[in-house]
């Protein structure tokens, strides 16, 4: 077993990707990827360090996945254990909504007891409103990319989080390039 355990949700593929691409840039032998469609409660007590992968659909709405699981994590414990949150969303289309889920996600798991690292700069992003910001600060909850608008940013930005997460994490990890 790993020492992270990333969980994700995707219906069109794109938080499924990153996902991955995440896995490849800490290791593939440093993380376990899990699609929260499949995943249980029991399959987060595994792990103290985990990440979190979530986009954003339409007017702030869940991923669908994610959606069905809501009620379990609610209910999950998160005390002693330490995550990183990145979410996928569309700054354009929907700048009103710009990565709420993440933000709603991020809610959640700090009420559970969840300690959060992996906070993103909000400079280079166009967008109008979002739950996913740190309120009173210029940044992000966690990782923020745009698929639909700035997908050639998307491998840098998560080179350079990556890095930041393995500082945060206190983990002894040569972070590869995509």
């Amino acid at each position: 077993m790993a020492d992270i355990g990333l969980f994700f949700g995707s219906d069109e593929g794109n938080t499924e990707g990153v996902a991955f691409r995440i896995e490849q840039c800490l290791g593939e032998e440093n993380v376990d990827v899990l699609d929260i469609g499949e995943a249980t409660q029991l399959d987060f007590a595994a792990y103290d360090k985990l990440i979190m992968g979530i986009p954003t659909w339409d007017f702030g709405q869940l991923q669908s996945d994610w959606d069905d699981f809501w009620n379990d994590l609610i209910e999950i414990d998160f005390t002693g254990k330490t995550v990183a949150l990145f979410g996928l969303g569309d700054q354009f289309g929907y700048g009103d909504f710009f990565l709420d889920a993440m933000g709603m996600l991020h809610e959640v798991i700090v009420k559970r007891g969840a300690t959060i690292v992996g906070h993103w700069p909000i400079e280079g992003y166009e967008f109008d409103a979002s739950k996913a910001k740190v309120e009173g600060e210029d940044a992000f909850v966690g990782l923020a990319l745009d698929e639909d608008q700035q997908p050639e940013l998307t491998n840098p930005r998560i080179e350079k989080w990556c890095q930041k997460i393995v500082d945060e994490f206190n983990l002894d990890i040569t972070i590869k390039r995509l």
